[in-house]
């Protein structure tokens, strides 16, 4: 199945939900979040779509805001996709379900299958799922059950798929990501450093890694554009957000960084690779 990373396709299209006014409630997003700077919120989501349209390359697709679902920017937890096909999750919070809806349809337009997860017992956020080319590794947190690991599984049998315990609040991928082909980068953290020893004890396949002081600053996508010649690009959170990161990520030298901001946008719980789904494939003409 060729080399470790392989499976990381060029990319042609990106996903994104605008950000509503509801958002910056606080509460009414969710239980315990902060209010937001809605302005500064919807400032960093521009830029991020800006960068995916412009420095990527990408088709930039935009769901529009939905005031009753707050916590719609995150739609990287709405969907697992890989090649043609795309799993629309059960998110662990009921509040949230609704938001696969319009992630369905536009995935529906763009031509992909769809999978629906059916079974009532199984939860299954995407950021709790990380592809890394040649496999893939599901986090079993407070969000994703070992039924919707399995419905992974069932999914993309090409694949093998692994489960990670995840300690904490956190999704697997708010603890690590793919930092190149071959290279999973992680954060620091306790539960960081066990997710990566335990995917590095399940795996088959070599991979370097590379340990960050941030978790978030792990929370990041290895892209390969659709563009003729153009690099691959790592999207990561910038200095401005995580300075003490930076220097580490200097070392990935077979990609091309490209720095963002969601340090607003983060207080609603959302990590980089949250807020756009990525996807290669090309709409019905």
């Amino acid at each position: 199945m060729g080399t470790p990373g392989e499976g990381l396709g060029r990319c042609s299209h990106a996903l994104i939900r605008g950000v509503p006014e509801s958002l910056a409630a606080g509460d009414s997003a969710g239980a315990g979040l902060p209010a937001l700077d809605l302005a500064k919120a919807q400032r960093e989501h521009g830029v991020l779509g800006g960068k995916l349209r412009q420095r990527l390359g990408l088709q930039l697709l935009e769901l529009p805001p939905e005031e009753p679902l707050p916590l719609g920017p995150l739609l990287g937890d709405t969907a697992v996709i890989q090649g043609d096909t795309a799993l629309i999750t059960r998110p662990w919070s009921p509040a949230r379900r609704p938001e696969v809806d319009g992630v369905r349809k536009a995935l529906q337009d763009l031509g992909l299958r769809i999978v629906e997860m059916g079974d009532e017992n199984a939860t299954l956020d995407g950021t709790d799922v990380l592809f890394t080319g040649r496999e893939f590794f599901v986090g079993l947190s407070k969000w994703t059950n070992h039924r919707g690991a399995e419905i992974v599984a069932d999914t993309f049998r090409d694949f093998a798929v692994s489960t990670v315990p995840v300690a904490g609040p956190s999704h697997l991928r708010g603890l690590c990501g793919m930092g190149g082909p071959r290279t999973v980068v992680a954060g620091s953290s306790d539960a960081a450093q066990k997710a990566v020893r335990a995917m590095a004890a399940l795996t088959d396949h070599p991979y370097a890694s590379l340990t960050l002081p941030d978790d978030a600053a792990a929370d990041c996508l290895f892209l390969r554009p659709g563009l003729p010649g153009a690099p691959p690009f790592l999207l990561h959170r910038g200095g401005g957000d995580l300075p003490n990161s930076q220097e580490a990520l200097q070392k990935l030298s077979d990609v091309t960084l490209v720095p963002v901001s969601c340090s607003e946008l983060e207080k609603a719980g959302a990590g980089l690779s949250s807020l756009c789904l990525v996807l290669s494939t090309r709409p019905h003409s």
